[in-house]
């Protein structure tokens, strides 16, 4: 008797040759588990097999897709395994759980020149250092889509925390992303370079940027939105697979809705608002002083702190 086919692929369903899994993938259905959510008739529409087919791919779909279970108590040993990169303040540690933390995307938005990237070149140098020092023992993946990377900046944290800056800067690989595409791509493709090369924070410079420029009016925001989603959940899957810490910087807009307070909003929408684990708003004070205020986090409570961004970097 033969032996059936496993089912791994969109392909091995039966019913489903490689022209009807092209129409599927170009649907966007590219995955066993989009199959099992289908009707039989939108597979049928959509694949151009008969509904009586459909059902059977469906079925099939259903039986090869498992979901995982796991106790609260093995989450909470899993987490504990997670990596944590110190800012160089105790306080914005402190504020944010111990420090920039893996698996997980942390968000900092603020006005223009408010320390938003200074903080992320420090991570960059952070994350170089050994785990009891506050890093990870690992390298940084900078995708640059403003064309604000600055290596002597980086060269002048590294001698401020004793580091050895050509090292440091040997450490860090930058992708400099002119358009969304270079951006969304650059993610899409980092397996390897996250492997060959013991990534373990990714930093994106800035989020939105290119997204505001080249999707303009409200035409093209469904599709602006749509194309943001798929991008940040590719940074999380990167984030899950290879537990390494994403950090992003977003730009902000005044709200003419909010008359009193703070107009201050960060753009991306729901969309991004939802998907960063830990959302950070900083704003200027005087002279070399940072006001960071904790918007939104899964595990502490709101809050503020005072963090120095100077010559040699963050500091309280």
């Amino acid at each position: 008797m033969a032996k059936e086919k496993a089912i791994r692929e969109i392909e091995d369903l039966p019913g489903i040759g490689e022209t009807s899994a092209e129409k599927l993938k170009n649907a966007g259905i590219n995955t066993l588990e989009k199959v099992a959510v289908l009707s039989p008739h939108e597979l049928s529409e959509i694949s151009g097999i008969n509904v009586e087919a459909a059902k059977k791919a469906v079925a099939a779909a259903k039986a090869a897709t498992h979901i995982e279970y796991e106790t609260a108590a093995s989450v909470s040993k899993r987490r504990e395994e997670l990596g944590k990169i110190t800012t160089n303040s105790k306080n914005l540690d402190e504020l944010i759980g111990g420090g920039v933390e893996t698996n997980a995307i942390t968000e900092v938005y603020g006005k223009f020149a408010s320390g938003k990237t200074q903080i992320g070149f420090q991570l960059a140098v952070n994350v170089q250092r050994a785990k009891n020092k506050g890093g990870l023992d690992g390298n940084c993946l900078f995708i640059d889509t403003e064309g604000t990377f600055r290596p002597e900046r980086i060269t002048s944290m590294a001698e401020g925390s004793g580091l050895k800056a050509d090292e440091v800067l040997e450490r860090i690989i930058v992708v400099r992303a002119p358009t969304t595409d270079k951006q969304v791509l650059t993610a899409e493709r980092a397996d390897k370079l996250i492997e060959e090369n013991n990534i373990k924070l990714i930093i994106v410079d800035s989020m939105m940027s290119l997204f505001r420029s080249e999707f303009i009016g409200r035409g093209s925001l469904g599709e602006r939105q749509q194309k943001l989603n798929a991008h940040v959940h590719q940074l999380q899957k990167l984030a899950d697979k290879y537990n390494l810490a994403v950090y992003i910087t977003n730009q902000v807009m005044d709200n003419p809705g909010i008359l009193f307070g703070d107009p201050t909003t960060p753009v991306g929408g729901n969309i991004l608002a939802h998907a960063a684990t830990t959302r950070l708003y900083i704003r200027k004070s005087k002279e070399e002083k940072r006001i960071v205020r904790l918007v939104d986090s899964p595990s502490m409570p709101d809050g503020e702190c005072i963090i120095k961004i100077s010559q040699k970097g963050v500091s309280d």
